[in-house]
Order: C-alpha cells, then structure tokens, then sequence
C-alpha cells in the first residue's frame, strides 16, 4: 500500500458518503491517483440508493484543499511529459464539471485554506461551508497560471459585478465570512460547530424520491441551528471593484482608470503591487478567458480552460513561476515577456 492510498478516505453515513482529503502534509493538493479516489468514491455513491448525500472534508483544520500538486506538475512539464500533465487537468476538470452535475447533494465543508482544486470542488458542492479560518482566493496569476476549475465562468453568476476580474486579476484573499459574502461559498459556520454537523449528518436520513435542490433544502433545514447567518455588507468595495473592474477588456487600460482613482487608495495601491508580481502572459491570459466564457455553459468553460492548460504549461512562465514561488522561493521570477504591452496571444484561442 502507497503512502498516496491514504490521501482519501471514506466513510458511510447513516444515508451518506463522507469523502475525507488526508494529505495534511500539503494541505490536501490533489493528486491525480487522489482525483481518480474520489471519482470512484463518486460512483459507490451514485450506485448505492441508500446514499443520499456526498460530504466532503479534511481531516485537518490546516486547509482543505490548497490546489492542484503544482511541483509535481511542473516537473512534469519541465520534462516534457505533457501528456500525464494533460491527463491531470482532463480528470480534475471532469471531476469538477461532475460535482456541478452530480444528482445528489453535495457538501463541502471548505475549512481553513481553500484554493484552486479545492475551490474546485467546493464551487461544485450544492452546499459550501466557509468558517472564520476560511481563506479562498485565486493566485494562479502569481505563479504563472490562471484562475481554472470552472471559475472563468461560474464566478459570473455567482459573484457581484466586477469580482471575477478582481478576484481573477488580483488574487485577493477572502477570508470568512467575505467568502459566502461574495459567492464562493453558500453559507457560513462557525468551525467549533463542525463536530456537530458530522453529528447531525451521520443520523440523517433522506427522502429516496427527492431531486438534488429538494433535498439540499432538507439537509440545510437539518443543519440551519449551526448555521452563522450574519454576513456583514460592503458595499463600498463593492462599488469600488463594480466601476474599476466590471466588464474590462484590457489590463492596461484597467491599470490607466485605476491610476486616477481617489476613493480606495488602499486597494488601489494593492492592485498595482499584485500586478506587478505577476505573469503578464497569465494575466492576459486570464482575462480573455474571463471575456470569453462569461456567460456561456459549464461544459464550454471548462473546455476551454482545457485548452488553455494545455497551452499554459507549455509556457516558460509556468515553470518559472513555480520554481521561483514554491521550490527555490527566492521570489524573483523571470517572465517572458515581462511586460504587459509585450504579451502575444494570438496563437491561443478558447
């Protein structure tokens, strides 16, 4: 038995699947043995009429799920062997499109850090639970990717205007109770509950007849006394990220209208420091994605995002990226172009 056989777990309820990400070590990011793991966890729930539900959950508080194995993935790429690095990111987005299809419910508890394939999956969860340890956000950018796992398009219905490309762009942190505020997750609680909502969870027991959105309604009914249902507004940051961010087609231009912004100067100053960290190419990247699948179908976004995987990590600024932030971490990437006003796209289309 390999160490990887451990990294996902299972465990039947009275009328459910829990599905637990145990590689702690680091912060459950996701391999491709533990994609297939999950998929056939998938399948004993989907043939089993006595499982109502899907839960997910990390057997650490740490995080639940920090992305995708990048360095592995990088090394895969730096030796050209592109074909099991287009094999990972065909069954991550499988795995992710099937949550968002999937036709019983689906619970995540997104405690502690939460990004990329983590937010992979809780953004395909019917029910998605953040607590005040919660940290979602989106830095891709910064190690010369781009926000993926649907994102480029099903933030667009979830989030308020604007924050797809801010959040895409910039790779802000939303922590607590920001998270369910701007759409990353559905509902809030406070971590010292969880323990309760495996409690209730393992006892309930659901109706067989009842769709997805039915029975989702039944388990929050079941759930709703641990619930935190205070969400604080900001609708000041809300406007402000509305009128810099909303719709743009350029960064560029987006940097010129942000340069004369008076209101916010703390964001906006945060704005010009992350860009200027990132991969132009990624960023670009990024925003003819966030164009492009605005309002289309699921199934598109992530074909798309494919393609642009495919593409990405056939570019130096992937590799260089993770070297430069994750493996030698001396912070001081190389990209290639390194300016934005450099950056060719025209051999990429979605």
């Amino acid at each position: 038995m390999s160490a990887e056989d451990s990294f996902i777990q299972s465990r039947r309820l009275a009328c459910g699947l829990a599905v637990i990400l145990n590689r702690p070590d680091a912060i459950n990011s996701l391999t491709e043995g533990m994609i297939d793991a999950i998929e056939a966890l998938l399948d004993e729930a989907l043939a089993d009429k006595l499982c109502r539900f899907v839960l997910f959950y990390s057997s650490s508080a740490r995080g639940f799920c920090a992305g995708g194995d990048v360095k592995e993935l990088a090394r895969l790429s730096a030796e050209k062997k592109f074909d099991r690095v287009d094999a990972f990111f065909r069954k991550e987005y499988g795995l992710n499109l099937r949550l968002h299809l999937f036709p019983k419910p689906v619970i995540a508890v997104a405690d502690g850090i939460t990004m990329g394939g983590g937010l992979g999956i809780a953004a395909g969860a019917g029910i998605s639970i953040a607590t005040e340890r919660t940290l979602m956000a989106m830095p891709e950018t910064r190690i010369g990717f781009f926000p993926d796992v649907g994102s480029t398009g099903w933030m667009f219905a979830r989030c308020p205007r604007g924050y797809p490309e801010y959040l895409g762009l910039t790779g802000y942190d939303l922590r607590g109770a920001d998270c369910v505020r701007v759409g990353f997750a559905t509902h809030l609680m406070p971590s010292e509950r969880l323990p309760d909502l495996i409690g209730i969870l393992e006892g309930a027991v659901g109706d067989g007849k009842a769709g997805r959105r039915e029975a989702e309604k039944a388990l929050l009914e079941r759930i709703s006394a641990l619930l935190d249902f205070h969400v604080p507004v900001n609708r000041e940051l809300d406007d402000w990220v509305e009128r810099y961010f909303a719709g743009v087609s350029g960064i560029r231009e987006m940097l010129d209208s942000l340069s004369l912004c008076r209101e916010q100067e703390e964001h906006c100053d945060r704005v010009f420091s992350s860009i200027a960290e990132r991969s132009p190419t990624a960023l670009a990247l990024t925003l003819k994605l966030l164009r492009h699948n605005e309002g289309r179908p699921l199934e598109e976004v992530f074909a798309a995002e494919l393609k642009a995987a495919r593409w990405m990590t056939r570019h130096p600024d992937y590799i260089e990226g993770i070297r430069a932030r994750l493996i030698e971490r001396d912070n001081k990437p190389r990209w290639k172009p390194d300016r934005i006003e450099d950056v060719d796209l025209s051999e990429f289309q979605p």
